[in-house]
């Protein structure tokens, strides 16, 4: 097996590839992550979770003669045992491909370049969060918090981030090689979510719009630039709902979050070596929200030992604080207090991960996170968290 092929199945042939000549890409991948919590937490105990997916991507210009056009089509199927939810009882979620588990479509989408891909437009069924609000650098570790998108979106609004689809329209415009401005409209229905609805897109309990917009700066994406790359997000977002007020009585319409997002490289080696910084803050308000402010930092090895170009070393810490409406209410309503200390304020995770890049098409990541205050959100004291694992990523 050659070490330089990007799939674990290769190229079926050479049909892999006249496929791809013709314009169709055929794609699936295999994630799996098994975690042992060994301390803390509501309990000791095991939990393995693994995510299927499989789509294929279809240029138009070349099957049916549609200029700048491409189609997306995505399956996604997920299994197994969540730690944080059936073991530690925390918020921010020990595995990413944790929950959901079973069988869904997720993308049956239309994507339209103008003006050389420039202007881009993306309409269909889809997740929001394939666009938006996302860091790639975040996926160096292991915790749903850092591998995606500020849970404060989809905790606090109709935000939803893969596998969950809405429809939608997404528009991606370059003002300059540089900088790019994002938005859209999406469609914000919480039954989606439910496995009855996994294949019938069109299923009733929309309860609003979703409208963000995020400006993206990218200092050294120039392929011979000598300034270090980074990328810095400044983002906004409305759903336009109706939701109970949090901790107060009655209702309110309108929800909405800010956030900053950044990451930079700060040292640069040879061979693709380097070493990056992030950074990640979200505010949303009190009336609407379950989690009122968002903080993350991070760092990122890229290069370890010799020879080991690919591997990375990660460590990251992220807060999610709770409305504090939500946390008086709850201690106000206990008969009897609980001695003179309050409620956590917020939940806390700590990560150090490792990426053995063993091939294109396969890698595995160590892992250890310690969970602070992780019954935060379920408004009760529960000892600090310590849980080990590791992640495998196959691509197909």
């Amino acid at each position: 097996m050659s070490p330089d092929r990007e799939t674990l199945t290769g190229d079926w042939g050479g049909a892999r590839s006249d496929l791809r000549e013709a314009g169709i890409s055929v794609r699936a991948d295999y994630v799996s992550e098994t975690f042992a919590a060994v301390d803390g937490g509501l309990k000791r105990g095991t939990g393995y979770t693994q995510q299927l997916r499989a789509g294929v991507d279809v240029d138009l210009d070349r099957t049916i003669g549609w200029s700048g056009a491409l189609f997306h089509l995505t399956l996604n199927d997920r299994r197994g045992v969540g730690v944080s939810s059936d073991i530690v009882g925390n918020r921010l979620p020990i595995q990413e491909a944790a929950g959901g588990n079973f069988t869904k479509l997720t993308e049956f989408s239309i994507e339209q370049n103008f003006d050389s891909g420039r202007l881009n437009l993306r309409v269909g069924y889809f997740a929001m969060g394939n666009d938006l609000g996302g860091m790639a650098i975040g996926c160096n570790l292991v915790n749903a918090a850092f591998c995606a998108h500020p849970l404060a979106f989809s905790g606090d609004t109709g935000w939803y981030n893969y596998p969950n689809a809405r429809w939608g329209a997404a528009l991606r415009y370059r003002l300059r090689p540089d900088v790019t401005l994002r938005t859209g409209l999406f469609q914000v229905n919480p039954r989606l979510n439910d496995q009855h609805n996994a294949f019938r897109p069109f299923a009733g309990g929309s309860t609003g719009v979703l409208v963000p917009i995020e400006v993206e700066y990218d200092p050294g994406i120039g392929k011979d630039s000598r300034v270090l790359p980074g990328h810095y997000k400044l983002g906004f977002y409305y759903d336009s709902s109706t939701v109970a007020r949090q901790g107060r009585p009655g209702s309110v319409t309108g929800r909405y979050g800010a956030y900053i997002l950044a990451d930079q490289m700060v040292v640069r080696g040879s061979g693709g070596r380097g070493l990056s910084v992030f950074g990640q803050f979200a505010a949303n308000p009190r009336a609407s929200a379950p989690i009122t402010r968002w903080f993350a930092a991070g760092l990122v090895k890229t290069g370890t030992f010799a020879s080991r170009d690919a591997d990375t070393i990660a460590l990251g810490i992220i807060q999610a604080r709770v409305n504090p409406r939500l946390r008086d209410l709850h201690e106000a309503s206990q008969a009897v207090p609980d001695g003179f200390v309050s409620l956590p304020a917020g939940e806390t995770a700590i990560e150090l991960s490792y990426g053995i890049q063993l091939r294109r098409w396969l890698s595995i990541r160590p892992d250890v996170q310690y969970i602070l205050d992780p019954g935060t959100f379920a408004f009760r004291r529960t000892r600090n968290a310590l849980a080990f694992g590791s992640q495998v990523k196959v691509q197909f």
